[in-house]
């Protein structure tokens, strides 16, 4: 078999991890039926993406974007999908639609132990870093900055040791999950894909209602076709976007006023998109019910079962 996944010039981890999670789950999948593409982690049930002739081992992926292709012939062995918005979308069983096969990254040896480094961080979508000014941002706002483009193992490292992770890449949201480290969606513009985001939320009986953060730079409001507002992204009203602001600034003062520095509330209220995410930082954050996310790795786990009985 050979892994199918969707490369990003840039580079993504969440699409990355591809290239080693399957070699954990499935030992030997490489060498079994050479004919077979394996299409596992990402959001690559697209007609675009996938090629129309070959045999398709679907294992967990995800529809999105584009066209959905034509799943109903013998070419395709759907075992698993990533949610129930993706099962429904292809008119199969809910049952089907199990999770993301990333959060197995935690049952990998190398990651078992890992150092708590503390604190909260902030993980981007890949196409937010083309132009934004993130790393700078998030050091005004004393918070971490995750590079999603980053080595993925190193990436997955930084979120597992975190305290706290802001999310507007999905599968930042997802390992932090899988790793019971507590986490904050947030979105910067209308291009953030809802569908993916809510089709793995409700795998885990989850919801997705992202807090608004503001475009960074006139440079990434470009890449993304969108208009750089200087405060926010769209003109619309949102549950997210008013909660106890007025509170959060008393405290950023207090804090300023307490470590002596001056100024620092000032920098920071001037800098909507640092000002969002230090808020996005004190917000309420999810985190799935423990017994939810082991019975759908279990479930993961008797699908590569039988997987193996098939194929090897």
């Amino acid at each position: 078999m050979t892994p199918f996944y969707w490369e990003s010039a840039h580079g993504n981890f969440g699409d990355d991890l591809n290239l080693w999670l399957w070699d954990f789950l499935l030992p030997g999948f490489r060498s079994v039926a050479d004919d077979v593409l394996l299409v596992g982690v990402g959001t690559v049930l697209n007609a675009s993406l996938l090629p129309e002739q070959g045999r398709k081992l679907v294992i967990g992926s995800g529809f999105g974007y584009g066209k959905a292709p034509d799943m109903t012939g013998s070419d395709w062995d759907v075992r698993a999908l990533r949610g129930p918005l993706t099962a429904a979308k292809f008119a199969y069983d809910p049952s089907l639609g199990i999770v993301d096969p990333a959060v197995m990254v935690t049952d990998m040896p190398e990651f078992q132990t890992i150092a708590k480094t503390g604190g909260a961080v902030f993980v981007p979508h890949w196409e937010s870093t083309i132009g934004g000014l993130w790393p700078q941002l998030c050091a005004l706002a004393g918070i971490g900055y995750v590079d999603p483009c980053g080595e993925a193992k190193n990436v997955i490292r930084q979120i597992a040791g975190a305290d706290l992770v802001i999310a507007e890449s999905m599968h930042a949201a997802i390992l932090a999950d899988a790793f019971r480290v507590p986490w904050v969606a947030v979105s910067t513009s209308d291009s953030i894909n809802s569908f993916k985001w809510n089709d793995w939320a409700r795998s885990l009986g989850l919801t997705y209602v992202p807090r608004r953060i503001p475009l960074s730079s006139r440079a990434e409001a470009i890449t993304k076709g969108a208009r750089f507002w200087g405060v926010d992204y769209a003109e619309r009203t949102h549950a997210a976007a008013a909660r106890d602001d007025d509170i959060l600034v008393e405290d950023l003062r207090k804090t300023d006023a307490a470590s002596g520095l001056r100024g620092a509330t000032k920098t920071l209220l001037g800098s909507p998109a640092a000002f969002a995410l230090w808020r996005a930082a004190r917000a309420t954050p999810q985190l799935s019910d423990a017994a939810v996310l082991q019975a759908r790795k279990e479930r993961l786990r008797s699908v590569l079962d039988e997987v193996r009985r098939d194929y090897f």
